[in-house]
């Protein structure tokens, strides 16, 4: 319903928006939906502020999702959004396609807009479902559609070759039942070729071309992650390497926390809960930071903390695919700890 509500606001400020004229340059699309996209990000608004109303324009998202694409509460969320109305209205600049001079800065807004688009239908933040195909869909489409008219922007091709080798993984991340499948467990052979081969060629093609973007480094580490055959030969030295000039470019907070994961695979596990423990700050009650610990503990043998954070994790998530896998994930272990704990007292002191 939100999705098909986006569509029709979208169709009605096509209708009545007026020609771009002057310098203003853009896609010559019959496709309505790009053309609206570089509009909402709007020259009177701070890059934050457009990504958000373009979200709710044209990605129909909530405000609840939107909030947890930016890691920040729902209410500041809905009150950015309305300052950002607000803006637009008192700044009686009319809607319209960049100029050459705002083109820079409106792509990089279109792009992360996109972006988090695409996450939110790949990793659904809320609901009974693991996946919004929809959403993912029409982030991927209208990605295309800006390579088609970028063809030689390095960044454009990062991010539709990024999209295309996550949503490759797509069939292999959840069982018959919808359950969740995490990436070490997953069966390879259900991951989608030709989508893995457009998105390889893509990257490939793009990191020749001059400056490396942020987009271009991700697209690098899900590469080497569909290039291993199995598990075991993931190359995670590499991986670490580039997590490591990533977060330098971005300091995001979900890049270092990635970063501790690939740390653990290479360093062995204390290593990166040592790195997230500079995070307890940047990412406070995250349900993702608590995942990564409990994984991390598992890993180092510590049971009863792994099982202490799954549940938190799990207490704290919105989305029930993953609330599940949490849950299951702590019950499994618990079981092997209370059976542990009832061989060690049927033993009796010991005679030695």
């Amino acid at each position: 319903m939100r999705s098909e509500k986006a569509r029709r606001r979208r169709e009605s400020l096509a209708a009545v928006r007026e020609p771009p004229t002057g310098e203003s340059i853009g896609p010559p699309s019959r496709d309505d939906t790009l053309t609206v996209l570089f509009m909402c990000c709007h020259p009177s608004l701070t890059a934050a502020s457009a990504i958000a109303l373009t979200l709710r324009a044209i990605g129909g998202l909530t405000t609840a999702e939107i909030a947890s694409a930016f890691l920040v509460p729902e209410a500041t969320m809905a009150q950015r959004i309305s300052r950002a109305k607000q803006r637009i209205k008192a700044s009686d600049v009319p809607f319209g396609m960049p100029t050459r001079a705002e083109w820079t800065q409106r792509l990089r807004s279109v792009l992360h807009a996109l972006y988090l688009i695409f996450n939110e239908g790949y990793a659904s933040s809320a609901g009974d479902d693991l996946h919004r195909v929809e959403l993912s869909s029409e982030a991927i489409r209208l990605t295309r559609m800006v390579h088609r008219m970028l063809p030689d922007d390095s960044e454009v091709a990062g991010l539709l070759a990024l999209m295309l080798l996550t949503d490759a993984r797509r069939p292999a991340r959840t069982d018959a039942d919808g359950e969740l499948i995490p990436l070490d467990e997953q069966d390879r052979t259900l991951w989608d070729r030709q989508l893995i081969a457009e998105g390889v060629a893509l990257i490939d093609g793009a990191v020749t071309k001059g400056a490396v973007g942020e987009y271009q480094l991700q697209a690098a580490i899900a590469a080497l992650h569909v290039r291993a055959a199995r598990v075991e030969d993931t190359d995670w030295p590499q991986i670490l390497a580039l997590y490591g000039l990533l977060e330098r470019m971005t300091g995001n907070p979900v890049v270092s926390l990635n970063r501790a994961i690939a740390a653990a695979m290479v360093h062995g596990p204390a290593e990166g809960l040592t790195l997230l423990g500079a995070l307890d700050e940047r990412l406070p009650r995250h349900y993702r930071l608590d995942a990564v610990r409990a994984h991390l503990f598992e890993m180092a043998g510590d049971v009863e903390a792994a099982v202490k954070h799954y549940r938190a994790a799990a207490s704290r998530t919105t989305s029930v695919p993953e609330q599940r896998y949490l849950t299951k994930r702590a019950a499994r272990l618990g079981a092997g700890l209370y059976a542990k704990d009832v061989e060690n007292s049927t033993q009796g002191p010991s005679t030695d």
